[in-house]
Order: structure tokens, then sequence, then C-alpha cells
């Protein structure tokens, strides 16, 4: 599928198609990492889908907020949390699986189309880091989250032997 690109390379590309400016944002708001390793295993913080310091699509799904939107958040949130791990490691090739993701979306009561937000953060991992990017997934609906964002998404990314 992706024999002649490497992950980095389609993450840039993504990145660009896009119009994702998602460097710079990957600092810890408090007294907590936005990413910690530990052996094998990187341990990335909620991303909330923010670019240039301001969060975008803010709101609640199903009321302010479409579908599209929502996905639209969860694929930056996503992206944001790859940009981190190439800070913290160098290189996205280095990720033997993408081993856990949850999905928060602050929606209405009534929305139910949880999973199919989720699946725009899915839809980026699947295709930066194909094969890797194949991930167990939670998504929650809640009532608040940070900055009025509309979807944070945090995971676990197991790396490459090589990459220890």
């Amino acid at each position: 599928m992706f024999e002649h690109t490497t992950c980095d390379e389609r993450f840039l590309t993504l990145a660009k198609e896009l119009g994702y400016d998602i460097y710079g944002e990957n600092t810890a708001g408090g007294h907590y990492a936005p990413l910690v390793r530990h052996h094998d295993e990187l341990y990335i913080s909620g991303m909330v889908p923010r670019m240039n310091g301001k969060i975008q699509y803010p709101g609640r799904v199903g009321l302010e907020l479409s579908l599209s939107d929502a996905q639209a958040a969860a694929s930056i949130s996503a992206m944001r949390g790859l940009a981190l791990i190439v800070d913290a490691i160098g290189s996205l090739d280095k990720i033997k699986s993408l081993v856990r993701v949850t999905v928060y979306v602050k929606s209405t009561a009534d929305f139910v189309d949880l999973s199919e937000v989720a699946n725009g953060a899915s839809d980026v991992f699947s295709h930066v880091l194909g094969d890797a990017g194949k991930h167990t997934r939670t998504t929650v609906g809640v009532y608040q989250l940070p900055k009025n964002a509309a979807v944070e998404v945090d995971m676990i990314a197991a790396l490459r032997p090589s990459a220890l």
C-alpha cells in the first residue's frame, strides 16, 4: 500500500493537504507531560484541536457543530499527537503499533454518532502509519473538554525494537 513512502512523508503530505499547522503547539498547559516514554511505549496526553494558539471547532457536537466538523477536529487532534511523537523520537517510522486510542467527544445527550467522530482520528492514523496505525479504540461522549474543545484524543504507541 505504502511501498514508496515513509510514515514521516505521509504525515507531512497530509498536514500540507489539510492545511494543518500542528507544530509548536504541543506544550503542557499545567504540571504534566504531553508525552511520557516508558520502556518501549509512548503515552501521549490528550490532544485538543488547537492550531496557532486557537481551538479549532469549539462547541458541542450536535448543537453548534456537525459530524463533519467533529471529524475534522478529531483529525487535527490526531495529527497533533503524531507531531508530538515526531518531536520526542524523531520519526513516526519508529512506531511498531498504535496500541490504544481514546477519543472524547463533547456532544449533546442525543448525539449517538460518537464512533463516526472518532473515525476522523482513526483515518489519520491508518493513512499515516499504515498497518502500524491499527489500534484498539474507545470513544466517550462527555459534558465538557478543556478550552471548549469538541474533541480530545489520547493514545499509547509501542516502538520498534530498533528504536529503543
